[in-house]
Order: C-alpha cells, then structure tokens, then sequence
C-alpha cells in the first residue's frame, strides 16, 4: 500500500497493491495494520455507496460536530473527480480545495478527515462510489458548500452536471458559518 500526503494537511491518497493475473485482480481494500502504521483511522462505523451515470455531481457536504465524519472513498466501477475544500476556521487552508481522480483500473483510495466539505463528480456511466464513515449520519448534522461559488474556485471540468436540488442551494463559503475550528 502506498500512501501520499497531500498538500493540505490532513489529506491521504491510497494506492493499495493490486495483483494482476488471468482471472483478474486481487487488492487489500482495507487492513488495520497498515491503515495505524499510515496514522489513518480504523474505526469506520458505515459504508455508504452510490450509483451514478456520467455528469452527475453529489456535494460538497459535511457533517457538524459530534457527528462529524471522516470519509474514506473509491470508486468500484468507473470514474469520478473528488473534491474537498477545507472548512477548518483556524487552518491555514481554508477555503482551499483538493481533488483527486478515483479511478476503479488503480483502485486508488482518498481519506478526507473531518473538517471538509466533500463533493464528486462522476466521469462515467455506471459508477459505482463507495465510503467508509469514521461517524453515523445524523441528519440535523448535515451541512454543505454550493459546489459553484466562485470563490471556491473549483473546475470541474463540465458545464452542466446533474445536480439535486438540495445541492443547487447550500451556501456559499463567504455565507458558511463553519462548526470547525
């Protein structure tokens, strides 16, 4: 397993070891040794997974203390752009975005530590995103950042993504009181 700290602190790229043979492949998702010695957490309480066709954009959401979650995300089947923008008040990030491209032929890994607004972008049909939560969902926790604030700043490289109504709402940053501190 190969870890890569990102530029904002508190971000983990995860490149597990995939063994290729003519049946097809074999990967270590998750392994509580390797995961402590990484200094990642092991103590994921839900797996949440989604389907989604080409163009459909799920964020940036988070979840206020004390159910705040860190997220550990792939995609099984498929593509997708991951975006996080740091929402911690006394960072020296904050506001500033990170995005990783998950794709299933690396079956790379992102672990988003609380603090984050999280979204995705899907690149193709059929993509199946998976996460291990660090925290339950607790709906009165739920918050989020509109995914198209110019302040933000963030390509996601399409003009027109499938987006709830829900999402077409949430504030924006200059407007987001951040529970992180």
């Amino acid at each position: 397993m190969e870890i890569k700290r990102c530029a904002i602190e508190g971000l983990i790229e995860i490149q597990p070891r995939l063994f290729h043979d003519p049946r097809g492949y074999f990967l270590e998702s998750y392994n509580v040794e390797a995961f402590e010695k990484a200094g990642l957490p092991t103590n994921f309480v839900q797996d949440n997974q989604s389907l989604s066709s080409a163009g459909v954009l799920r964020g940036l959401h988070f979840q206020a203390p004390p159910f705040a979650q860190g997220k550990l995300v792939r995609v099984i089947t498929g593509k997708a752009l991951d975006v996080v923008v740091d929402i911690r008040k006394s960072s020296s990030t904050y506001g500033q975005h990170h995005k990783v491209l998950l794709d299933s032929n690396l079956q790379n890994m992102f672990y988003v530590p609380p603090g984050f607004a999280h979204g995705f972008l899907t690149l193709e049909d059929n993509t199946i995103f998976a996460y291990k939560c660090t925290n339950i969902y607790n709906k009165a926790s739920e918050g989020g950042l509109l995914w198209n604030d110019s302040d933000l700043g963030i390509d996601w490289g399409i003009k027109n993504p499938l987006v709830s109504d829900k999402d077409q709402i949430q504030p924006s940053l200059a407007q987001l009181i951040s529970p992180f501190e």
